[in-house]
This record gives C-alpha cells, sequence and structure tokens, in this order.
C-alpha cells in the first residue's frame, strides 16, 4: 500500500477551517520534517486513495450498454459514447450479478442490497434490513479515522418512508444505498448547503440583508493563504489559485440558489401533482431549482472533498429508486424514467429510454474530467481514486439483477488498469468487485458478502 500524507494543512481564520489540496511542496515539507529513518525510506509520500459510488435507478437499455468485444481493442457503446475523450480512465465491466437479488420486487429488493449484493428483507419498515454493511462504509471504518469525515452521503431526493403496496416493501429502501449496519441505512444529504457548511464549517449567509455585508468564507482565510502561497512552489501557486477560484464559485452558486426563490411559485402550482404517489416536495434553500444544477453542484462538492482529503469515501443517489422524474429537456423525450424503463420491447419507448442512460453517462464523464483536472504531483485525483458508476439491475423492463450496468474509473494509485472492457465469465457475484475495492485500502477479510474470490483481472495489463 502506498503511503498517505501523516497529517492534513488548513487554511485558518475567524473558526474557519478550510482544508488545502494534497501538493508536492507541502509533501516534501513533511517529509523533511519526519524522523531520520521515515526520511530514509525510498518512498515518498503519496496521495490517498479515495473511492466513490454513483448509483442511477431503473436500469440501462442493454443493446446499447455492453459492447461486443472485450479487452482493449473494443469499440464504446452508444450509451458510452460521451465518455470517448476517457476510454483509457476506466474499465466497463460486464457479467457481474446480484443473486441474492432474484427474489423480492422489481425495485427495492435490488437498491437496497446495491453495494451489500446480500438479500433484502421484505419488510413493512419495522424490521428493515440490507443484508450486511455496505462495501462504502466497510472501507469508511477502516480509513474513516484519518479525514474530517468518515465518509460523506449525497443525493438528490429526500427519503420516501411509507408503503408501497403493489409490492409489500418500505419505501425506505428506494432511498438508501450506504448502510453502517444490515438495520442502519446512512441519510444522504441533498442540499447543497448543508454539505458545504459540513465541509468547510462556516455557515453561509442567505437574506438579503444579510448578503450585502457578506464576506464569503475565502475573506475570512485570505491572509493565511498568502502567507502559506510564498512558501509554495510556481505549480502549487497555480494548483492553489486554481482550488481557490472553484472554492469561490461553489460558494457563488450555492448563495445564488438560496437568494432565487423563482421556483417556489412553480413548486406550489403543481403541489397536487403526483410523481409515481407522491406529491412534489418544495426545495429548501441552497437547493438549485433546476435538478441538473443541483447534481452538478453536488458532484463538484464531491471533488472538493476528495481534493481536501475531508473524506476518501463518498456515495451519490442521482435519483431515489422508482424514479418517475421527467426528462424533457432531452430532445425526443417525452416520459417519466421509470415509466420508459418499462418499455415494453417497443422502440418508441426504448429510444427515450437509451437517451436518459446516455445523459446520466454524460454526467459521469464531467465528473471524471474535473477529477482528471485535479493534478496530485505526477498525478491526478482520477488516477488515485476508484470511481464506481452504475445500476443496481440492467434491463428496466426485465428488473434483471444480472449483468449489471457497471463502470469503474480511476487507477486505485496505480493498482487499477483501466482502458478495458471485462466481461465476466459464468455466475460471478459482483461483490467479487467490492472484495477487490477493500483489498487496495489493506482490508483484510476473505469475503465480502457473496463473494467468491478477488478480481485480480483489474490489475492485469
Amino acid at each position: 500500500m502506498k503511503t498517505s500524507i501523516p497529517r492534513r494543512r488548513f487554511l485558518r481564520g475567524s473558526g474557519v477551517l478550510l482544508g488545502l489540496p494534497w501538493m508536492a511542496s507541502m509533501a516534501e515539507t513533511l517529509r523533511a520534517s519526519e524522523t531520520p529513518s521515515a526520511k530514509d525510506s525510498s518512498e515518498s509520500p503519496k496521495p490517498p486513495l479515495r473511492t466513490a459510488f454513483l448509483y442511477f435507478p431503473n436500469g440501462v437499455w442493454e443493446n446499447d450498454w455492453v459492447p461486443t468485444k472485450e479487452g482493449t481493442d473494443y469499440e464504446l457503446s452508444p450509451s458510452l459514447q460521451p465518455l470517448s475523450d476517457l476510454k483509457d480512465e476506466f474499465l466497463v465491466l460486464s457479467g457481474l450479478d446480484k443473486k441474492h437479488s432474484h427474489g423480492g420486487d422489481g425495485h427495492y429488493a435490488k437498491t437496497a442490497n446495491f453495494l451489500t449484493g446480500m438479500p433484502v428483507a421484505k419488510t413493512t419498515g419495522k424490521d428493515i434490513s440490507s443484508g450486511g454493511v455496505s462495501i462504502d462504509q466497510l472501507i469508511a471504518a477502516k480509513v474513516g479515522a484519518e479525514t474530517p469525515l468518515p465518509s460523506l452521503e449525497l443525493g438528490i431526493d429526500p427519503v420516501i418512508s411509507g408503503i408501497d403496496s403493489n409490492v409489500g416493501y418500505t419505501r425506505l429502501y428506494g432511498s438508501h444505498i450506504s448502510w453502517q449496519s444490515p438495520t442502519r441505512p446512512i441519510a444522504k444529504a441533498i442540499n447543497p448547503r448543508v454539505v458545504y457548511e459540513r465541509l468547510f464549517g462556516k455557515r453561509l449567509q442567505a437574506s438579503a440583508p444579510e448578503a450585502q455585508s457578506y464576506r464569503n468564507l475565502l475573506d475570512f482565510v485570505l491572509e493565511d493563504a498568502r502567507q502559506i502561497r510564498r512558501g509554495l512552489s510556481r505549480d502549487d501557486q497555480f494548483k492553489m489559485d486554481e482550488y481557490l477560484d472553484s472554492v469561490r464559485e461553489v460558494e457563488k452558486r450555492i448563495e445564488f440558489a438560496s437568494r432565487d426563490q423563482s421556483h417556489r411559485a412553480r413548486y406550489e402550482a403543481e403541489r397536487e401533482r403526483i410523481v409515481d404517489g407522491h406529491a412534489l416536495e418544495i426545495p429548501d434553500r441552497g437547493t438549485p431549482h433546476d435538478f441538473r444544477q443541483h447534481i452538478n453542484l453536488m458532484l463538484d462538492m464531491m471533488v472538493l472533498a476528495f481534493q481536501t482529503d475531508s473524506t476518501r469515501v463518498a456515495t451519490f443517489m442521482f435519483a431515489n429508486d422508482v424514479s418517475g422524474r421527467s426528462f424533457r429537456f432531452l430532445d425526443g423525450v417525452h416520459g417519466g424514467h421509470h415509466e420508459l424503463s418499462h418499455h415494453e420491447n417497443k422502440e418508441e419507448k426504448i429510444k427515450q429510454y437509451q437517451l436518459i442512460n446516455r445523459w446520466h453517462v454524460e454526467q459521469f464523464a464531467r465528473l471524471l474530467r474535473k477529477m482528471q483536472s485535479v493534478k496530485e504531483g505526477d498525478s491526478t485525483l482520477l488516477d488515485n481514486s476508484m470511481v464506481m458508476f452504475g445500476s443496481s439491475f440492467s434491463d428496466g423492463n426485465r428488473h434483471d439483477p444480472d449483468n449489471l450496468p457497471l463502470l469503474l474509473a480511476g487507477r486505485g494509485g496505480g493498482t487499477i488498469q483501466p482502458g478495458r472492457h471485462l466481461a465476466a465469465k459464468g455466475q460471478v457475484p459482483v461483490c467479487n468487485l467490492y472484495l477487490s475495492m477493500a483489498k487496495r485500502y489493506g482490508i483484510d477479510l476473505e469475503r465480502f458478502g457473496d463473494s467468491e474470490k478477488e478480481m485480480t483481472e483489474l490489475s492485469d495489463a
């Protein structure tokens, strides 16, 4: 395992602690301050390993998702075309299964165990069980003490409770993929303002009178930033400036969403409109009214959290399970997501379903490019990460938990060889992948979930 920097550096001011990104100048300073035995080591301090799990609901149209060829000489499928400039940065994983999801209903029993792989208890809510701890929380239990936040759980939709009377499952299962224990899901943060305050520890101003005299977070730490900047190399000075600009941009976007209440009238007017059995909720202050902006803001803050080593483990849900969100902003899409996933093999529905799949891939591509732009010495944030992207079943019409649509981006700190399509043969548990990811954190266990063995092919050239 690679050595991580032994402690973090902050910008300080008026109670604000703003974490700084990994920079070679500071790494060398830390190395110089170590004991002689540590300095004699031939291995220089390395950036830490980060891991993210991104979930989108309702599966995919498999014919447009799975490439026809394996190995490095494969062509991206139509749904994966938005990743064409990043082909060397991720693995396409096909043929991985969740055998414990064949029982139960079409959705809830498959989403709740997206990261556990184990059987989900059928319940109306009193005795929930995801079958086990999720892989993100297993990793967080190992490395969480090294960062201010053990893990970061993000999403867009609020938790939905109650019972889906059609299948007899609690809807709570569809709102969570992260489980600290089989009976304890971890609530995801959906308000960007709340996430920002967790990361940087300073409340943003919201009302107009407060905004007039408002000094943003960077103003509080500016003098400390100037002092630190003088001791950095030219490359790291540029990196620090880029980082501070990105923090300021995120802050401005949250402030704009806090002041912009134009969307509230629209939500009030549509208060009685029902989406998959649930009335629309008015977003909290700090939440963009356009969910596309909301997604971009949340993913940008995930990058900042990784960049500053605020956490090394994160999850993100594009939407809750059974999401009926409208994608009418896409040309040619007229129905809701869940409705279109039940395509019944009708060409008109399949085309719209595929466009929604492709849109989700575009958001993943945007995240990877942002991570790739963050330099960490001779590598990048993406190089030092494992980012899994996928859904809890394959075809939305069949609710098939086999051949899961999964992508794994990043090089895992040099332990993963991307740029390939790896097609599993036979009944291969997705937990083999999770076991392999845990091993890269030095977690010593023989099995995770229903795993059989590690996926050694992740690192095979």
